[in-house]
């Protein structure tokens, strides 16, 4: 059984503070979504940030609503805010916790993800934790993303959108571009392509197989209403070949890598 992480997050504008896994899981869920303290400039789609209440808490979130998102060439319209809580799902059934609590949900702008905050400086990112120190703690948490990303089918994991709280967590956020059925693997992390995969992950993604073939899990259900029955079945193919080579993914043919890189 997987621990949670506490979730360092932030009051309103103010300092950080550290909230229990599944407060902060409940706010996002059943809370408020209001105060809008603004757009976040660097997305290509609406982005706000937002404060969430809940009974006596009150923290902040990201909030992506449908109705912002720009059309894309090679993804169903409307659909990235589902694939990011669908990447959160994904996160929980792993037991990995690598996607800070996300649900697709109404908010002041209509339905759309709404995500926790998670507090972090914004110069730290996967480039400049592979100078840290304690990059030995850090390096297993970056084989679970790098493993993660290949069953998601992230098209782009960008250094930035690595995050590491104040303990040291990794979060991975931005995830609307992922479950495409055919292979979209663009990412910063390949520096492990080829290597065996540790064996207590390909445990967690053996687990997460059987799972996915039991139409009872609630995980399995979520993701069931999240994408689409091709998607659904590309993701179990991409799980399977996981497991049967036991080995981080290689590159595939055309751009693997998203730009810019941070």
């Amino acid at each position: 059984m997987s621990t949670k992480p506490e979730i360092y997050t932030a009051i309103d504008l103010e300092e950080p503070i550290k909230v229990d896994y599944d407060t902060v899981y409940d706010a996002v869920l059943e809370g408020e979504v209001h105060a809008e303290h603004g757009l976040m400039r660097w997305g290509s789609n609406y982005t706000f940030l937002v404060t969430i209440t809940h009974e006596d808490n009150k923290f902040l979130g990201i909030y992506k609503p449908r109705m912002g998102e720009r059309p894309l060439w090679d993804f169903p319209d409307g659909t990235l805010c589902q694939r990011e809580t669908a990447s959160f799902v994904l996160s929980e059934m792993l037991g990995w916790h690598i996607v800070p609590p996300t649900i697709l949900r109404e908010g002041p702008r209509g339905i759309g993800s709404v995500q926790a905050f998670i507090n972090h400086d914004p110069n730290e990112h996967y480039f400049t934790m592979q100078d840290s120190d304690n990059f030995d703690k850090i390096e297993p948490q970056i084989h679970k993303m790098a493993v993660f990303d290949s069953l998601a089918n992230n098209a782009d994991r960008k250094g930035g959108h690595c995050l590491i709280d104040e303990c040291g967590k990794v979060w991975g956020i931005d995830h609307g571009l992922t479950f495409h059925p055919a292979h979209k693997l663009r990412t910063v992390i390949w520096e492990y392509a080829g290597h065996d995969i540790p064996v207590d992950i390909m445990t967690d993604i053996e687990a997460l197989c059987a799972k996915l073939e039991d139409d009872k899990d609630p995980h399995t259900q979520q993701l069931k209403e999240l994408i689409s029955q091709h998607e659904m079945s590309a993701l179990k193919t991409r799980v399977e070949r996981r497991i049967q080579s036991g080995k981080f993914p290689l590159p595939g043919a055309g751009p693997n890598r998203p730009w810019p890189a941070v």
